[in-house]
């Protein structure tokens, strides 16, 4: 594996890592800053709604729920990727899995995020991210394992 794909795998683990309060921590949501260059966009393009957020604007409302209770033992994994590196770009195609408790209620989810990174002066950073959601499928949800057993 190149110094390359494992800095682009740790972009990724880092902004995925970001939106982790399992266990009573709290998210570190200063992370998408440090991973993405000051001018990135990020794009919900779930349920035929495309939402286009700069880097303020996907981070407020996210810190605000992942906080405030709405949004509880929430984490998002990667489970399988795609990378496609050419000197100064790249681009990864990912699969991913999420899980929490969304206001009392359990639920898990999947996806695929598609994310272009860059290499600057100060090395490799993501420069946007889309990502769309696969339907729920109620018969794969699973509520998380009692605790302290």
């Amino acid at each position: 594996m190149s110094d390359v794909k494992r800095e682009l795998d740790q972009l990724m683990r880092t902004f995925l890592g970001a939106f982790d309060n399992t266990g009573g921590g709290g998210p570190r949501l200063e992370a998408v800053r440090e991973v993405f260059i000051p001018q990135g966009m990020i794009i919900k393009n779930v349920g035929g709604e495309t939402v286009v957020h700069d880097l303020d604007g996907f981070i407020a409302p996210r810190e605000r729920i992942l906080t405030d209770g709405t949004l509880t033992e929430f984490r998002e994994w990667e489970v399988d990727e795609r990378t496609e590196i050419f000197q100064s770009i790249a681009h990864r195609f990912s699969e991913y899995r999420k899980a929490g408790c969304l206001d009392g209620t359990w639920f898990e989810g999947r996806g695929r995020k598609t994310t272009q990174f860059v290499r600057t002066p100060a090395g490799w950073r993501m420069s946007s991210m889309a990502w769309d959601d696969a339907p729920a499928d109620p018969a794969c949800i699973v509520p998380p394992a009692p605790t302290g057993e």
